[in-house]
């Protein structure tokens, strides 16, 4: 049988395009699916080193990154120590740069969503966790399609009718395929129907929080959300320094078609191509 490719993955922002994002500092509004792409081969080590890490650090909950960066509820001791913070981070990042995995995501900046769409479509315009996730299982299975791997999905649950939603999606790229419009989708080697059908097994599985591969889809998904719009995020670096991103693993000629996807950056952002 040949090997599996597994994806974990979680999601960030709203799903809603109307939404109206908390006042944050920096200004930002997104919604992101991604986390990681890992070979079944590799999932002891992984979750070995997490357990080693929550271990060393007396942890029963699990790794959070809102929480974390917020110094929130079970992680508000990171504000009453700056050393031993420093030296939390520190082992947080090491543990995540070794980890046998590739970070992968699609970020969708909600206001360019919006200037390209809302005029034209309005109300019926999709929840952009449609859009997101057609892009990110078609780049993971093209990942799979490439080690000679077939794709698992693995998702953690967000409520019961984003779940629903997902498990929607994922049956339609195996019946319909991608839901873009060809024309504007040409050039991206969009998989068919029955390319999904081959590639991808089964059904999207819900997890919790509990699963230690999902605290690391977490961690890894807001650097590659903030580094969309910052990319000396020095997070993100980091990732990319590592070569743990998966723009960093394949040509740079097919970054376009296999990396992280950024959508709707060039409506508001002008200074980053979509792509």
């Amino acid at each position: 049988m040949p090997e599996k490719l597994l994806l974990f993955l979680d999601d960030s922002g709203s799903r809603n395009p109307d939404h109206q994002p908390d006042v944050r500092v920096d200004c930002l509004d997104w919604f992101a699916l991604g986390g990681i792409l890992v070979l079944e081969s590799d999932v002891r080590e992984a979750v070995d080193r997490h357990k080693a890490f929550t271990d060393s650090w007396g942890l029963d909950y699990p790794l959070h990154s809102t929480k974390i960066r917020g110094r929130r509820k079970q992680f508000s001791w990171l504000g009453q120590d700056a050393g031993r913070a420093a030296r939390f981070h520190a082992e947080l990042a090491e543990m995540l740069l070794e980890i046998p995995v590739v970070g992968i995501a699609c970020v969708i900046d909600r206001p360019g969503y919006n200037g390209r769409y809302k005029e034209q479509y309005g109300e019926d315009r999709w929840l952009m966790c449609k859009t997101a996730y057609s892009i990110l299982i078609e780049r993971a299975a093209k990942h799979a399609r490439r080690s000679d791997c077939r794709l698992e999905v693995f998702y953690e649950g967000a409520g019961q009718q984003e779940d629903r939603n997902i498990g929607e999606y994922h049956k339609a790229l195996k019946t319909i395929g991608m839901p873009f419009d060809e024309g504007r989708s040409e050039g991206y080697g969009s998989l068919t129907a029955d390319d999904f059908g081959d590639l991808v097994l089964g059904d999207a599985q819900r997890q919790t929080k509990a699963n230690a591969l999902i605290q690391i889809a977490d961690l890894y998904l807001y650097p590659m959300v903030k580094g969309g719009y910052a990319p000396t995020y020095q997070p993100y670096v980091d990732l990319t320094d590592a070569h743990k991103l998966a723009d960093n693993i394949v040509d740079e000629s097919e970054v376009a078609s296999l990396g992280v996807k950024y959508s709707c950056f060039d409506i508001q952002k002008g200074e980053r191509p979509d792509r």
